[in-house]
């Protein structure tokens, strides 16, 4: 199932704004700051990520083939605000768990019930 596209441009314009305001600090939560792979742009979009044994991981929502997931994968590195710090991160790599094994026992249900059995798995630089 996945989140439709319909909703994710919605939220591009009107959510993420205001979620990137709280997004960077609240826990489960983060901003990936990542530059547009033709444009050269700089983007922050919200997302769900959770770190464990020096890997964060970053719930795919809305599936593996949105622009941010691209330009990450093509840039090899990027930045992530978390809980009130940067973290450069490195070697991004989409992974598929429709298990969601990978995320908090309370989020793995709401992961499965929509069907986003991917994530990007990526460690920090150095």
């Amino acid at each position: 199932m996945v989140l439709p596209h319909a909703l994710a441009n919605f939220n591009r314009h009107v959510t993420n704004p205001t979620a990137g305001l709280v997004a960077g600090r609240a826990p489960g939560f983060g901003i990936v700051l990542h530059k547009g792979r033709k444009s050269g742009r700089s983007y922050r979009t919200p997302v769900m990520v959770f770190e464990q044994d020096g890997a964060y991981r970053i719930a795919l929502t809305y599936g593996r083939n949105v622009d941010w997931v691209k330009n990450i994968s093509a840039a090899g590195t990027f930045a992530l605000e978390t809980r009130g710090h940067l973290v450069e991160l490195t070697d991004p790599v989409v992974r598929r768990d429709p298990s969601a094994a990978w995320a908090p026992v309370g989020v793995r249900q709401v992961l499965k019930t929509i069907s986003a059995d991917y994530y990007v798995e990526s460690r920090p630089v150095g």
